[in-house]
């Protein structure tokens, strides 16, 4: 199977369309809060409706998370920096040292011996260790004094080593910790002790310097093979202990209360028209987390269960709406794809909100004009609008049933929807900025009224919902280039785009071929009138119409449009070599669109524009030269297919149209009307619109708006003065 044909059984495939249905409504349901009860979320202000609210169990009043938050951070801060005190640290130091004296002087003799050089001691410099070689052979050459041997450096060392541990020093620098005073732990003991006692690293390490210079005095030779030394060996006696520190801040958060008291069993949460405090909405979100945690498996199941059936019946909903009323959507899978993608999208941005624990409103920022905007440019209004009513209330959903934030998203995503709905460029989204402000404002300020909140609160609301104003039109932009080139959309944007004559095809078309390309251009003027009189696309059909003949302009000397002289192509090749140049011209232009990426619905364009015609001129002459027996009529005939949508034969019939006129000597207003009405007749005689869904009333229509538009372009005009003598050739021409 080739690989197009697989594509295109893909496209169609019913099951792969209810899996795709099925898996993203899956999606959507895990992306529910676990484990709480789904019943209707409450804001502060507002009035409890329904029955007294009775507990059912005893349970605990959980804080308000960012209150709870806040808290366990303070603990948190409350905690000093732990520090392990070790009194070994001398001893082992000056062991160490010791250790690594007597494997020196046994490395420096060997080599002195052997007359060959090799530092193998690791952290000394080839030019201290260098140092220390050449006291050494000095020393075994003359027997020299004690002052001037290597066991002076040694002992030097040591004395270093002892004065710089008769303090405790630290391993950071006050400025690394927070508090005034650290934690010092010593074995069982841990006693806070004011940092400023301990001499820090930065301090410790200008007191080091400052002893060896004292030990050295004026002689400052061997300084850099006693700071090499001490920078190796010295250890802080008291050292940051890093995974301690952590357990007591652990410990000091887990001693933060999550509550903040308790309800029993039977008790009332809230009364019946009571307004909801701040305590009372506690109580409630309290009460339905500590339901969530009561339920067993099968409960959790059939919770989870809900939860699909939830998500199920609302993209079920939309659903239908697309199988009633949007035909070319439901039997595309790609588009239906494309729909679950951004629903999912904005889902998973919704049940990320969800789990930003903060005060402020950030729910918000949910930004469901996308999906308003996103359908409505890719299809059109209705789908927006049906699309935005499912998500508001899937988005209401995620929010624990938040009919007011479902309310908000509703009316801005609809007045989104409605600002892209003719959209003519892509600067035009984001004037829908002002639209998605504007629907946010009004419900929040609605609703902020109505549960007594105050100017401050709605304030920072509308301060986020104008974020998402902001980021929603954004975000589209970036969508709609990334989805128009995954899917191959053809958008309203896109076809604007196609009608800038400085496209490749089009300037070779006016270059090459510009009796064709005027052609087009009247088509154009004739077609997109046409097509407002009987609800087709009109900027299709011109865009359809621009493109339909490009194929001319690789013979454009084959068409007559386009012969300025008295040369014709065809009187130098048989009728039937004749029709194979004409009829090239629809391949031959399907090639140049598809090499240029054209979209497919503007190539259906130059594929149709004849149907399966004949070439009847040619057609004629090989029968009156031939015989009809001896002439086969398809070689005649173009290869279609047939018109199939109404701007496609809208095309077809204007394109004849356009040329009959144009080849009449003396237009009048009564020859342009007959030409039209007889083509019309002609094409539906000849079966051309039996696969297009034009009627009759529709045809009716197309017939008085191609006559309007005809005899305006070939009116009759009053001669100028003169005009036989303008019309002839000067004599200075002629006597070139």
């Amino acid at each position: 199977m080739a690989k197009g044909e697989f594509k295109e059984k893909l496209k169609v495939n019913s099951k792969l369309r209810v899996l795709i249905v099925l898996i993203g409504t899956i999606l959507i349901t895990l992306m529910f809060p676990r484990g709480e009860s789904l019943e209707s979320d409450v804001e502060v202000g507002s009035i409890w409706i329904q029955d007294d609210l009775i507990a059912s169990m005893p349970f605990e009043i959980l804080k308000d998370p960012e209150t709870y938050r806040i808290e366990k951070l303070r603990a948190a801060e409350s905690v000093y920096q732990v520090f392990e005190l070790d009194q070994t640290v001398k001893k082992s130091v000056l062991d160490s040292i010791e250790v690594f004296n007597d494997k020196l002087l046994t490395i420096i003799d060997e080599q002195l011996r052997s007359n060959f050089i090799d530092n193998k001691v690791t952290f000394l410099s080839e030019k201290s260790f260098e140092k220390l070689r050449n006291i050494r052979k000095y020393e075994n050459s003359l027997s020299v004094t004690y002052n001037n041997s290597v066991n002076r450096i040694f002992t030097i060392v040591n004395k270093l080593v002892t004065d710089i541990y008769s303090r405790n020093f630290l391993d950071v620098n006050h400025d690394d910790i927070k508090k005034d005073s650290i934690a010092i732990r010593d074995g069982k003991y841990q006693n806070l002790i004011p940092k400023r006692r301990f001499l820090d690293k930065a301090s410790n390490e200008a007191r080091i310097d400052r002893l060896i210079e004292n030990y050295l005095g004026k002689d400052l030779s061997i300084y850099p093979i006693l700071k090499e030394y001490l920078d190796n060996f010295i250890e802080p006696t008291i050292k940051y202990n890093e995974a301690q520190t952590n357990e007591e801040i652990r410990i000091a958060e887990d001693k933060v209360s999550r509550n903040i008291g308790l309800v029993e069993e039977n008790e009332r949460i809230v009364a019946k028209h009571n307004r909801i405090t701040p305590e009372i909405k506690l109580k409630i979100d309290s009460y339905r987390i500590a339901k969530g945690e009561e339920i067993g498996t099968w409960t959790k199941f059939l919770q989870g269960l809900g939860k699909f059936l939830h998500v199920l019946v609302l993209t079920g909903l939309f659903s239908i709406y697309i199988f009633l009323f949007r035909k070319n959507i439901f039997h595309d899978n790609s588009k239906i794809f494309l729909i679950a993608i951004i629903m999912v999208l904005i889902s998973f941005i919704a049940f990320l909100i969800n789990h930003i624990n903060v005060t402020a409103p950030v729910q918000l920022l949910i930004l469901v004009p996308v999906v308003s905007m996103l359908l409505t440019i890719f299809f059109d209004s209705r789908v927006g609008f049906y699309s935005t009513v499912v998500m508001a209330l899937i988005v209401g959903g995620l929010r624990g049933n938040d009919y007011a934030l479902s309310v908000m998203n509703l009316f801005a995503g609809a007045l989104a929807a409605y600002t892209v709905r003719d959209i003519k460029n892509r600067n035009q989204i984001f004037r829908s900025f002002l639209f998605i402000l504007l629907g946010y404002v009004v419900t929040i300020i609605a609703f902020g009224l109505e549960r007594f909140a105050s100017w401050e609160e709605i304030l920072i609301e509308c301060g986020f919902a104008a974020s998402n104003a902001l980021f929603s039109p954004v975000l589209t932009y970036g969508l709609i280039i990334f989805f128009e080139k995954i899917f191959k959309l053809t958008t309203e944007i896109t076809l604007l785009e196609l009608t800038d004559y400085n496209t490749p095809l089009l300037k070779e078309l006016a270059k090459h071929a510009q009796g064709t390309f005027n052609h087009s251009l009247t088509m154009g003027n004739m077609v997109e009138s046409a097509a407002e009189e009987i609800g087709a696309n009109p900027l299709l059909v011109r865009v359809g119409a621009l493109y339909h003949d490009i194929g001319k302009s690789q013979n454009p000397s084959a068409f007559v449009e386009n012969q300025m002289d008295n040369y014709n192509l065809h009187d130098q090749l048989t009728a039937e070599e004749s029709a194979i140049t004409i009829i090239e011209h629809v391949p031959a232009g399907i090639r140049l669109a598809e090499g240029e990426n054209i979209p497919s619905e503007i190539i259906d364009f130059i594929s149709t524009h004849h149907g399966t015609l004949l070439v009847s001129y040619f057609y004629e002459k090989a029968v009156a030269e031939k015989g009809e027996e001896n002439v086969n009529i398809n070689n005649y005939r173009y290869p279609g297919p047939k018109p199939a949508t109404k701007e496609t034969a809208l095309l077809m019939l204007a394109d004849a149209c356009e040329s009959a006129v144009r080849a009449m000597t003396e237009p009048t207003p009564e020859k342009i009307e007959n030409i039209v009405k007889n083509i019309i007749n002609s094409r539906l005689k000849d079966g051309q619109l039996e696969e297009s869904p034009l009627t009759f009333v529709d045809l009716k229509k197309i017939r008085q708006s191609f006559y309007t538009t005809l005899i305006a372009l070939h009116h009759k005009r009053i001669r100028y003065p003169k005009q036989e003598e303008l019309e002839s050739v000067s004599k200075e021409d002629s006597s070139e």
